[in-house]
């Protein structure tokens, strides 16, 4: 399953170069990775980790921002989501803006964590989505570590 979101951006969405507010951006990548989170996992969930973001094309006032998001991997009780954003500008042309990963912790209703149902990759490319997934968990684990040692 993908869900996705579009939006034209608005002048209360941008700063005083007329270009998007990163942060505005990712409050609309939060809610659509979170949106495929919980229909994945059937319950509330909340974020756990985003990995860096980087913004590798504007998006400017009267842009158009479509974004959408994929389960790529799951746990026992957490998933990763992946998050594609794309700049549409009239002339239909389409740029990619970032590529983002969030994990997410499925909870039930007194907010501890709950099992989430597996994901079974159904083809080559999910099965080298699942493959990444896991290579990021690895390093995401490695360097909470860190943190916590320091």
């Amino acid at each position: 399953m993908k869900t996705s979101q579009v939006q034209i951006v608005m002048p209360s969405h941008v700063n005083g170069t007329m270009r998007l507010f990163g942060g505005q951006l990712m409050e609309w990548i939060d809610v659509t990775a979170a949106v495929e989170a919980r229909r994945h996992a059937l319950s509330d969930v909340t974020l756990a980790a985003v990995d860096p973001l980087e913004f590798i094309a504007p998006v400017h006032l009267n842009d158009t921002v479509l974004i959408t998001a994929s389960v790529t991997w799951t746990g026992h009780t957490s998933l990763e989501v992946q998050v594609e954003t794309f700049v549409e500008h009239l002339s239909q042309k389409r740029e990619l803006v970032n590529s983002a990963h969030l994990v997410f912790v499925a909870v039930n209703e007194d907010g501890s964590p709950r099992p989430v149902p597996p994901l079974q990759p159904q083809t080559p490319e999910e099965e080298k989505a699942y493959a990444a997934a896991e290579k990021r968990r690895r390093w995401r684990l490695k360097l909470r570590q860190k943190m916590l040692e320091e």
